[in-house]
């Protein structure tokens, strides 16, 4: 039975978003939002009830006690959906790190036209960790030596994936000891579907045994790998000042939007737009130059980097085309939607794809190749100038906001201690002394079924009142950029007391942008710094830390949720649950989600929960900071303790008169 159709307001928070709904209404094309309206989920396999990994299928559970036709049972059948989901997430975000090393082979054997190798501190850095020498030997050589190091994790079928090695001692060993060190990545993903074939592994927890291995070797393997491949390359993101929002799209200018995940396609493209040739060649075309913007991942890793604007997250990919302003879309990998190439057929956009992994029936397909990556890139740019001249009316919402991404892990051990004595102490210390009550990482993407961004902010704002620092990545990120909350002077009047004082002291905004969802890995080597400074326990699972992921939809984010429980965090998803089961089923025999929270609790010191209710997220996300904060012994919270030092305080003293300044700093009164 089709659902009733929400309103704008129910639709998305977004005031830009709502203007480009209307639009699409008066036009009669349908989006994400109004099919998600007309198409009711099926509760059987939304629930994961279904199992069709055999012709003798599929089955549909619907009964207590009742079996597949092989006999497969409720929860075996919930324990194979679910690490399946969990092998097709580490292998796209492995994927991309495994193009990434064979770019770096490239750059390092002068292969790679246009790349060059930029922070040769961090290649450095990276190398020495992983036992390759660096004393005597070029950038190149180094590059070399470790992109075939990264490129044999993938392949490797014994032994363990060497960047493990970067997690808490402790954790490492604990991993050895419940026998789930990932071994290779490819190695893991394939077991996981091995394991799941018919009348293959039929115990529910032995199954999610592998799960954790599975998405370890996601996080602690190909996304952690991407990750340093794009710093080495691109740079490691400091912050720079950029805008988020449809608002970003110019309407004299040729607008082309990146969208996707592969950094190697868009950082070329923001190269090739600056080229006097290309500039030139939009000026002859009437325009007044490029406009370059992203959505998704893309957006975020050229915004940290370049500053290149985000015209919005996962769910503004039709909104930007329905603006009628955008020549080209240009899209590579993942979190991309069929439906663009049918919606572009309604104005002059053009969609180019350029991944040999993905084509769209009816896009261009402009095949990039990072051997001549550069002139890949001028010509895609020269498509989108020459479709200038066939651009229609436009309507493009006025709405943008301000922020300051780019927070890697190394800046804000950097932003904590400075050039000389760079360290994560102030914010332990912070911690420790009850100005900040905790850390929450905010990730994930936008679904469609739920108020787009809602949830992302809303849970981002109540926290932060409750003194929660809180980390972003991927369209959770641009969800709070988009209402200012990633500017260092925004909202805080809105933000606990002790936080405040941090930030304001530092200079940073109350939410820490830290770059794409494959860089989620940026915040486990956070939370083991912070391990590692000391104070905070001697492995991650005792710091009061959280992660979230409000509106999550994709199999990426169950499998970075999974490696984020076995490397000790409590996580938890709002939305629907993809393993809910049988309503009426008693609840201790629900098996498979029994096993992810209180069995993965009671293994590795992590969780796994789905909790629908923004409220209820929030009231569980303090409940387990405090309970951390009990087991350091750390006081407890109180924030009126704090909030009267700082920029604030000094203002208010400057006001005072100089008997009552006294007073207030040295608690005497004037002689």
């Amino acid at each position: 039975m089709a659902k009733t159709k929400r309103t704008y307001e129910e639709q998305t928070t977004d005031p830009a978003a709502q203007q480009m709904l209307i639009r699409a209404d008066e036009l009669g094309i349908g989006t994400a939002f109004s099919r998600a309206d007309e198409m009711a989920p099926c509760n059987i396999g939304g629930a994961g009830m279904c199992c069709k990994i055999c012709s003798m299928g599929p089955c549909r559970l619907t009964k207590e006690g009742q079996t597949g036709v092989c006999g497969a049972t409720l929860d075996t059948i919930q324990a194979r959906n679910f690490i399946r989901s969990i092998a097709g997430g580490a292998a796209a975000h492995s994927d991309h790190g495994r193009d990434m090393a064979f770019t770096l082979k490239a750059v390092a054997n002068g292969e790679a036209e246009g790349y060059i190798i930029r922070d040769v501190a961090k290649l450095r850095t990276v190398a020495k960790e992983n036992g390759i020498a660096i004393e005597g030997r070029s950038p190149t050589e180094i590059a070399d030596e470790l992109a075939d190091l990264y490129i044999a994790q993938f392949g490797q079928q014994r032994g363990r994936i060497v960047v493990t090695k970067r997690a808490p001692e402790k954790r490492q060993k604990l991993w050895e000891e419940r026998n789930v060190m990932p071994r290779g990545i490819d190695r893991e993903v394939v077991e996981a579907l091995h394991r799941t074939h018919v009348g293959d592994d039929q115990d529910p927890e032995h199954i999610l045994v592998h799960a954790i291995r599975t998405a370890l070797s996601d996080g602690w393997g190909g996304s952690l790998i991407a990750t340093d491949v794009s710093d080495i390359l691109f740079g490691t993101p400091a912050p720079v000042l950029g805008q988020a929002n449809l608002g970003v799209l110019k309407d004299d200018m040729v607008n082309v939007v990146v969208h996707g995940h592969e950094p190697t396609l868009s950082e070329m493209i923001v190269a090739a737009s600056q080229d006097p040739e290309i500039i030139e060649y939009a000026r002859q075309a009437g325009a007044q130059g490029i406009n370059l913007s992203g959505i998704c991942c893309t957006a975020n890793e050229i915004l940290m980097r370049q500053g290149i604007p985000a015209a919005g997250n996962f769910l503004h990919q039709e909104l930007a085309i329905l603006t009628g302003a955008v020549e080209a879309m240009i899209v590579d990998v993942q979190c991309i939607m069929q439906a663009l190439v049918n919606l572009s057929s309604n104005f002059h956009t053009k969609i180019i794809t350029t991944s040999p992994k993905v084509r769209l029936k009816g896009a261009t397909h402009i095949q990039f190749d990072e051997h001549k990556a550069l002139t890949i890139a001028k010509e895609i740019l020269k498509v989108a100038i020459d479709n200038y001249q066939n651009r229609g009316q436009t309507h493009i919402p006025q709405i943008r906001e301000d922020l300051v991404p780019g927070f890697s892990h190394e800046y804000i051990n950097y932003m904590l201690g400075g050039s000389y004595r760079a360290s994560f102490r102030p914010l332990n210390d912070a911690i420790m002394s009850g100005r900040i009550r905790g850390v929450a990482a905010i990730v994930g993407c936008n679904n469609p079924r739920s108020k787009q961004d809602f949830l992302h902010t809303y849970v981002t704002e109540e926290l932060l009142k409750q003194d929660v620092l809180v980390v972003e990545t991927g369209c959770g990120a641009i969800a709070s950029a988009k209402v200012g909350l990633l500017l260092g002077e925004a909202g805080l009047d809105k933000v606990g007391p002790g936080l405040r004082e941090i930030c304001e002291t530092v200079g940073i905004p109350p939410v820490l942008h830290m770059g794409s969802c494959v860089d989620n890995t940026r915040i486990l080597t956070v939370l083991t710094q912070m391990v590692e400074e000391g104070g905070l326990g001697d492995d991650i699972d005792q710091v009061p830390a959280v992660g979230l992921a409000p509106e999550w939809m994709s199999e990426k984010a169950l499998s970075i949720g999974t490696y984020c429980v076995a490397s000790g965090a409590y996580v938890i998803f709002g939305g629907s649950s993809p393993i809910s089961g049988m309503p009426d089923r008693v609840a201790d025999s629900d098996i498979v989600i029994n096993y992810i929270s209180e069995g993965w609790e009671k293994l590795y010191g992590g969780k796994m929960e789905f909790i629908p209710d923004p409220d209820e997220m929030i009231q569980k996300t303090l409940e387990h900071i405090d309970k951390k904060r009990v087991a350091l012994g750390l006081p407890e919270y109180d924030p009126a303790r704090f909030g009267r030092s700082g920029d604030r305080r000094m203002l208010e003293l400057e006001q005072m008169p100089v008997e009552e300044q006294r007073q207030a700093l040295y608690g005497v009164a004037a002689d």
